[in-house]
């Protein structure tokens, strides 16, 4: 019989109630102080990873700081270098102002004393009326007496009513004009003598009979005290000529009487010779060349109109080449040469021929006398290589103008054809032989004027 605690036959077979599985045993819960030990410790790598991080983050901005600031510099040296030949192109580029110091020292002015002023005929038949009891002028206030009847214009109306100046009221005034301080007294002494010697041209007045013509003598005297140098160094330019002190207020009424005194030579009536009128065009020429006379510019382009026209047919002929060289001879090869031929101003041919012949004349300098004729100036112009780096182009520039000058006031240009087509060769060398992008000092004054004078060739 079974035991009843005995396990029955499928109870033995089953594995699991064999050999049963003894659970292991839970391992002991963590600590407190342990937990806090695994936080602190977890913290501890986030913050190394994070101080890792941003070292590097620190290394790489540094390093891009760094090469930013590199660039920078280079990039602030560079420009800084640009700028600074920029501004040294800039320096070259800006041409040196004109200006020449033709006036030197000032001589002392002659004494205005005429004794023999007493003399004159009007003043003594006045003095012996009855009606000076009344007025009681006596011969030493005589000179006072004039001047006053000079300032008020009844000294032109007694002279236009007896039709006659005598010699001694003519000298009078003439150095009143030329050398008193007072401008009312000589700018009326000069009117007086504009007027005389106007009534010797204009239609339809009575001529003044003078009896005394002042030469040109007297003239280059009244320059020679105002400091004028007939033979200035053309080293002197306006910018370094603090030392030399202008003229006299004088030069105005000088200019005013030369004009009118040219004038009056048209009709044979006055003593200035061929020579005398050739070196007052020299004169008149040389003003303008001083900066500070600018404002006499209107005054002296009617004087030069009165001396040129002042000449004959045949003493022209003779005459404007040696006013020429003689022009060209005193003025430097820089920007005075081209105000020169600038002041030249006038629609008549003669003008327009002195222009043309001064413009030649000065590029026969430029060139050292080395020749003399237009082809061979032209010879030499077009033989320029303005590829060079050497080429001086503020000299190109000077001889483009003159050259221009020269053959556009020259009557017999259109009629030779060789100068024609020389001298479109050198404008085409100057025009497209430089660069737009040239940044050589003046290269592109000179292309932008060669260019623009091509244009003009063309069109024609």
């Amino acid at each position: 019989m079974m035991d009843i605690d005995e396990p029955l036959d499928f109870e033995v077979e089953d594995s699991l109630l064999i050999n049963p599985v003894v659970p292991s045993k839970r391992k002991n819960l963590m600590g407190l102080d342990e937990l806090l030990t695994e936080h602190y410790k977890e913290q501890s790598k986030l913050i190394e990873n994070e101080a890792r991080k941003q070292a590097k983050a620190r290394k790489c901005y540094v390093s891009d700081d760094e090469d930013k600031n590199c660039k920078e510099a280079m990039l602030a040296s560079l420009l800084d270098d640009c700028q600074k030949q920029m501004k040294a192109i800039h320096s070259v580029e800006e041409m040196s102002e004109w200006g020449l110091c033709v006036f030197g020292e000032q001589k002392t002015t002659p004494p205005l004393s005429f004794p023999e002023l007493g003399n004159w005929s009007i003043l003594q038949s006045f003095m012996n009326n009855e009606l000076n009891s009344l007025v009681g002028l006596t011969k030493e206030q005589g000179c006072t007496f004039l001047e006053g009847l000079l300032k008020n214009g009844w000294l032109l109306k007694l002279i236009f009513k007896c039709g006659c100046v005598e010699k001694s009221l003519a000298t009078w005034t003439f150095f009143l004009m030329l050398y008193s301080s007072k401008e009312e007294l000589r700018s009326s002494a000069c009117e007086f003598w504009c007027a005389i010697l106007s009534s010797k041209i204009q239609v339809g007045m009575r001529p003044i009979e003078i009896d005394w013509y002042p030469s040109y003598p007297e003239l280059k005297s009244a320059l020679e005290t105002y400091g004028f140098l007939f033979n200035f160094s053309s080293n002197i330019s306006a910018e370094n000529s603090s030392g030399c002190k202008g003229p006299p207020q004088n030069i105005i009424t000088w200019i005013k009487f030369t004009a009118v005194y040219c004038q009056v030579r048209c009709n044979k009536q006055s003593i200035l010779l061929t020579s005398d009128c050739q070196e007052l065009a020299e004169v008149i020429l040389c003003l303008f060349l001083d900066r500070r006379l600018q404002g006499l510019s209107v005054l002296m382009r009617n004087c030069m109109q009165s001396i040129i026209s002042s000449f004959t047919e045949e003493e022209w002929i003779n005459s404007y080449s040696r006013i020429a060289k003689s022009i060209a001879s005193r003025v430097p090869t820089d920007l005075n040469c081209l105000r020169a031929v600038q002041c030249i101003s006038g629609v008549d041919p003669r003008t327009k021929h002195l222009k043309s012949v001064v413009a030649f004349e000065i590029l026969v300098n430029c060139f050292e006398n080395k020749v003399h004729d237009d082809i061979g100036i032209l010879t030499l112009l077009t033989s320029i290589n303005v590829k060079e780096k050497a080429c001086d182009f503020f000299k190109m520039y000077i001889y483009l103008v003159l050259a221009e000058n020269w053959l556009r006031y020259d009557e017999m240009f259109s009629d030779k054809p060789v100068i024609c087509e020389m001298w479109g060769v050198f404008l085409r060398n100057c025009s497209c032989q430089i660069s737009s992008s040239d940044l050589r000092p003046h290269a592109s004054k000179v292309r932008n004027k060669a260019a623009f004078l091509l244009q003009g060739i063309g069109n024609s």
